[in-house]
């Protein structure tokens, strides 16, 4: 693994990424943006239609599926598990605690992982990647949601919420056309087309938008576990993991990346919905964003061989 292959690799997969989100950055901090606005977008629309364009022209069986649901499901077990250890260990106080729990847990897999994978390994890996990206937003917003709700929220009420996601529905009709063998008409297959060819660069865009909200924490011990305990065991899981599972190709390639993902933006919404350290949450999704290449450009090269 030589310098000129990591350098080539770093600026062919992950400099565009952060150059569009450093262009939303930048937009942010000069002009009144509303990156909530923004985010239901591509929440109500561009996501779910982006994930039903994959997984309607994708090569996908639903063995690959469904591993990969339980790969996803796996991951975000044992890096929650691992959190809570690390996080014993270093003594941290609760609300600390639950912090590192969440943003080790729960990985950017849309707005950062999605487009890398697909720069770096291409549409079949980004297919996988999408599913990987559903089940992560669906466990976020049902376990993800009880952990920062600190006992605000019910069991009952984060199941329910998981109907209100616009990205299950996508998913469930992505099945059935491909179960039922229909075909879209033309006009509403290129409707769908368009919006999934814009859903990648706006996410990004907003990726650098959320940045922009970035509070520093004062409590460095919890931000280094976070920052580290998410950049480098992510990786190391998720290549064990990949071996456990028997994945291979394309399915490895995008779920591995997919594990490597720093912490979700969305970490940072939920922190602050629940009042749950907003700072030290930001502070990890912004330091984590900022040092993920180091960890990411060489898993690409090793993954690409």
């Amino acid at each position: 693994m030589s310098i000129n292959e990591l350098f080539t690799t770093f600026a062919n997969n992950l400099l565009p990424i952060l150059l569009i989100a450093a262009a939303g950055y930048i937009l942010g901090k000069a002009l009144t943006v509303d990156s909530r606005t923004i985010g239901r977008i591509v929440f109500y629309i561009f996501s779910p239609l982006l994930v039903f364009n994959l997984m309607v022209t994708s090569q996908l069986n639903l063995e690959q599926a469904v591993t990969t649901v339980a790969y996803t499901t796996a991951f975000i077990t044992i890096m929650g598990c691992l959190a809570f250890i690390f996080g014993k260990i270093f003594q941290l106080q609760r609300a600390h605690l639950l912090v590192v729990i969440l943003t080790v847990a729960f990985g950017n897999t849309g707005n950062y992982g999605l487009p890398l994978v697909k720069f770096a390994f291409g549409d079949e890996a980004l297919a996988i990647a999408s599913i990987f990206y559903v089940t992560t937003t669906i466990l976020f917003n049902t376990v993800g949601v009880i952990i920062a709700s600190l006992g605000h929220s019910s069991l009952k009420s984060a199941i329910l919420g998981v109907f209100k996601l616009p990205i299950v529905y996508g998913v469930i009709l992505a099945l059935l056309v491909k179960g039922t063998g229909f075909q879209i008409p033309i006009p509403l297959s290129r409707t769908i087309e368009i919006a999934a060819s814009g859903a990648v660069p706006l996410m990004i865009v907003l990726l650098g938008l959320e940045l922009t909200k970035i509070q520093w924490s004062h409590s460095f011990r919890a931000l280094g576990v976070g920052v580290f305990a998410k950049l480098l065991l992510g990786p190391v899981v998720g290549l064990v993991l990949a071996s456990v599972f028997g994945l291979q190709g394309h399915t490895h390639q995008g779920s591995v990346i997919e594990a490597a993902m720093p912490a979700a933006v969305a970490t940072t919404v939920v922190a602050t919905e629940y009042q749950l350290e907003p700072s030290l949450v930001t502070a990890i999704v912004f330091l984590g964003t900022i040092l993920s290449p180091l960890t990411l450009t060489p898993l690409i090269v090793y993954l690409s061989r």
